[in-house]
């Protein structure tokens, strides 16, 4: 299981917040439980970039036969050297990676 810091919506602001990544249940968003969870007991809510990110990443990892966790490690690491480079360099952000190709 891996924790990832995600932008969440508290009452109109917005604060980062722990989340963790694993294997998820079938029947459910990766997300599902945490969501809950935080709308339940923070009053807060999982920025709906970041559930449409993690459901996306969900269905290339099961299309792949890759682990959820290390395929949002990788994909986080990716854009965060894109990211830092194109800032270093005064441009404009990149674009999220493409999903890594399965090991054969």
């Amino acid at each position: 299981m891996k924790k990832f810091s995600v932008p969440c919506n508290f009452g109109g602001a917005t604060s980062p917040f722990s989340i963790y990544i694993g294997e998820p249940e079938k029947e459910h968003h990766p997300l599902h439980f945490q969501a809950e969870w935080l709308t339940n007991h923070r009053g807060g809510t999982i920025s709906p970039k970041v559930m449409e990110s993690v459901a996306s990443l969900h269905e290339i990892a099961k299309k792949n036969n890759v682990s959820l966790e290390e395929l949002c490690v990788y994909a986080l690491s990716e854009f965060g050297d894109k990211l830092q480079n194109a800032e270093a360099e005064g441009e404009a952000a990149p674009p999220p990676p493409p999903a890594p190709k399965p090991k054969s």
